[in-house]
């Protein structure tokens, strides 16, 4: 049995007006709104399009 990817939230909700995405886990609203239904390889696109956005991130941004 495949497992699925883990969602990235760590219950910081909150969205951002200039960039549209979630402060906490950087996915925007058709990513969090998709993630249950969203198969292994859905899931593991979303991760690494937020891994590229925390990479991007201004220092004073980052946690």
């Amino acid at each position: 049995m495949n497992e699925l990817p883990a969602s990235p939230c760590i219950k910081v909700c909150r969205m951002e007006p200039d960039s549209g995405l979630c402060a906490g886990c950087l996915r925007s609203l058709p990513e969090i709104a998709g993630w249950s239904a969203a198969d292994a390889a859905t899931r593991n696109a979303i991760l690494a399009a937020v891994a590229r956005r925390r990479q991007a991130r201004p220092a004073q941004d980052k946690p």
